[in-house]
């Protein structure tokens, strides 16, 4: 009598090439509000007032910082690796807005997630990605504690950050690949609910 062999249910995991396919064939639209992360394609949750609110001021902030040293997409796709195609609330990459008129970025200077329903995901799935991407530094605007999470120093072999600190209201953050441009914690966070 043959035994049945239980194995786990495996999940297909996506290239960025293969998921950028999806879009081009259709089967998903720019509308969709999804992403790739380490070669699954997950749900983003819907962006509330507070979140939108706390997405566009770190962008204008940031904007305002870097200058014309850097350009600062917000809520753009950014290759990081061969499984996974993020689309960070805010990143800052190399050059010039339309140096990416035909590809995405592949290199980040600072990328920023605003968070509050997303901040486990956001503090161990993506911190794992963008660590590992080599991503020098990552903030998490916290919005439930109303500071910025920020961490440096990646290991790429074991995809973490090796320093992390925090930034509380009135404290000003330096961008670590862009001696001079700060920024306050407080230009980040929307108004109390």
């Amino acid at each position: 009598m043959a035994r049945a062999i239980a194995t786990e249910p495996t999940i297909p995991r996506y290239t960025v090439e293969r998921y950028l396919g999806l879009l081009h064939e259709g089967v998903l639209s720019p509308e969709d509000r999804v992403e790739l992360l380490e070669g699954v394609i997950v749900a983003e949750p819907p962006s509330d007032p507070p979140h939108a609110t706390g997405v566009h001021l770190a962008a204008a902030a940031l904007t305002t910082a870097v200058g014309t040293r850097a350009a600062v997409r917000a809520q753009a796709p950014l290759v990081v690796g061969r499984l996974s195609l993020p689309e960070p609330d805010v990143a800052v990459v190399p050059g010039h807005l339309r140096d990416y008129s035909t590809r995405h970025p592949t290199k980040a200077l600072l990328v920023i997630e605003v968070a509050d329903s997303s901040l486990a995901q956001d503090r161990l799935t993506k911190a794992a990605i963008y660590a590992a991407g080599g991503i020098p530094e990552y903030w998490i605007v916290n919005l439930r504690t109303r500071t910025v999470e920020v961490f440096r120093a990646p290991d790429r072999e074991a995809a973490r950050y090796g320093r992390t600190t925090t930034g509380a209201a009135g404290t000003r953050l330096e961008l670590a690949a862009l001696p001079g441009a700060t920024v306050l914690v407080d230009d980040l966070l929307p108004a109390v609910r």
